[in-house]
């Protein structure tokens, strides 16, 4: 058993019960974790410098594969289902002692960091991976705990990836070979059977929406930026709605691209990294997220010449999830620390592959609450297991429900609380289809987008004339500086008007149908259900 790197801790990897492993590697910096890949053949450097990985076959969560330890502690604080599947204490302590023993021998790679750039807020996390190329995404993706404190780093939640090691279904208790289980009491996280680096970071989303709400914090699935007078603007929405590319404006600084709290002192960010989808990157389109892909990020399935080390962003030829992990420093005009004022504006993403919602719209907060709790988009291929080529229509609780341990109506009544409070505007945004359906339309251009968007953050909207849309209720402006008038209104866009009726008339069905899950829900949120 050896102890490289300058950054062992005084809390070892014995307080777990992990012994006679090979050499322990101890909070590398990023270029030794560039060379430890390199040299163990983990990945590729790519012109410019950035390491190219495979993550094998999965390509995106295991949703059906994640698990949390039914006990004391959890059994009337989580919502059960499918999304929060339980797991006996026994059935989990089963498979972290097969763990252990699969790493004896072995060498490891140790990254101390935290989660939540508020102080007040902020969670000790550690990771051990057999892979260095997992270690740099853990160091660029989490906060980096200061070097000279790494000695006394003690952590409150530590999370083993272990993707060599596959689970036994019949012995273990699992769906398949692959486990990421989550276990409050021991405070241990377990990742096998998957090289996806994205498991990490959600598993760590995960915990902070569990903790955080006793303590009168909202976590939220959000991107959150503010301009130079430092009004601050969230924007929700799942995977492939845009939440990193348009909360990475030139023009505002931002606070950080998925994951935020909200607390009594304001908004901060989780993570001390960006993980930005990067299908289709330009540096016309995202120049931000274009000059991030340096030395020291992490290029996920994006194809590149073998011989001279050209990226190729345009193609799928692995999965349409191919990703970008680089810490928050290497954007333009970052908030460092990452933590920002009360939102004054408040952006629900979604991309409609109906083609049915208007590109911009306003919301009351009764409105915003329907829709918060409905979480309406489209999937997008590649982002998470077992979905096909075509994006699929989707309901996603709070815009993040595989992430709630807790019921949606608890973050929901947070959320309708602080929108009052604070007096934040809502706006829902479509970057989906318009003109038809997915197939038949057209995706909406990301140019006239941002400058809805621009035109909303800055006030811009607040004296144009707004028309109720007649399904959905909520008020549609007539015009927008810097965007045709005819995009703004999605029926005029189809050229048979009647289609558009019936696809209008089905995804309101498909609203209702789905909000009838929810229980106690008040009369005035319920009257912002479609007609």
């Amino acid at each position: 058993m050896q102890t490289a790197g300058y950054g062992a801790s005084q809390y070892g990897l014995d307080e777990i019960g992990l012994y006679n492993y090979g050499t322990a590697y101890w909070n590398l910096g990023t270029a030794q974790l560039v060379e430890h890949a390199l040299r163990r053949y983990e990945g590729t450097l790519a012109s410019g410098g950035a390491l190219v990985v495979r993550t094998g076959q999965f390509t995106g969560r295991s949703p059906k594969d994640k698990f949390v330890v039914q006990d004391e502690q959890t059994a009337s604080t989580v919502d059960w289902g499918p999304v929060n599947q339980p797991m006996t204490s026994e059935k989990f302590g089963g498979i972290f002692r097969k763990v252990l023993a699969f790493w004896q021998g072995q060498d490891l790679f140790i990254q101390d960091c935290l989660a939540g750039a508020d102080p007040n807020y902020t969670l000790p996390i550690r990771v051990i991976t057999r892979y260095a190329w997992h270690a740099l995404f853990a160091r660029q993706l989490f906060i980096r705990a200061n070097p000279s404190e790494t000695a006394n780093h003690r952590p409150e939640f530590t999370l083993l990836f272990a993707p060599g090691f596959q689970a036994n279904p019949a012995d273990d208790g699992t769906n398949s070979e692959t486990c990421i289980a989550i276990d409050f009491t021991r405070r241990i996280v377990l990742i096998t059977g998957t090289s996806y680096a994205g498991e990490m970071k959600k598993s760590v989303f995960t915990i902070l929406n569990y903790l955080l709400p006793a303590r009168g914090v909202l976590p939220m699935h959000c991107s959150a930026n503010r301009d130079a007078d430092g009004h601050s603007a969230l924007f929700f929405g799942l995977s492939g709605t845009g939440k990193t590319t348009l909360s990475a404006d030139p023009h505002r600084q931002l606070i950080g691209d998925d994951e935020h709290g909200w607390s009594d002192r304001g908004i901060f960010n989780f993570e001390g990294g960006c993980y930005a989808k990067c299908i289709r990157l330009s540096r016309e389109n995202e120049p931000q997220i274009w000059n991030a892909i340096r030395f020291g990020t992490v290029l996920e399935n994006v194809q590149v010449d073998p011989e001279r080390r050209l990226l190729d962003f345009d193609s799928a030829a692995l999965t349409e999830n191919t990703r970008a992990a680089y810490p928050l420093s290497f954007i333009d005009n970052a908030v460092m620390p990452s933590v920002g004022a009360h939102p004054e504006s408040v952006i629900f993403l979604t991309a409609d592959a109906f083609g049915v919602l208007p590109p911009i719209a306003k919301l009351t907060t009764e409105q915003a609450m329907y829709h918060f709790l409905s979480g309406y988009t489209a999937k997008v291929a590649g982002t998470e297991r077992g979905l096909g080529s075509e994006p699929q229509a989707t309901f996603s609780a709070c815009f993040g429900a595989p992430f709630l341990p807790r019921h949606p109506s608890a973050y929901a009544e947070m959320l309708g609380e602080k929108l009052r409070r604070h007096k934040a505007q809502v706006w829902l945004v479509n970057t989906g289809w318009v003109g038809g359906p997915y197939g038949v339309g057209n995706r909406m251009k990301l140019p006239y987008t941002r400058a809805m968007l621009s035109a909303a953050l800055e006030g811009r909207l607040d004296d144009v004339a707004l028309k109720p849309d007649p399904v959905f209720g909520f008020l549609v402006p007539e015009s927008c500086p810097d965007v045709p008038s005819n995009v703004l209104h999605p029926r005029g866009m189809w050229s048979d008007p009647e289609a558009y009726d019936r696809a209008a008339a089905d995804l309101s069905g498909r609203f209702n149908a789905n909000f009838r899950k929810f229980t106690g829900i008040s009369a005035e949120i319920l009257a912002a259900s479609p007609a």
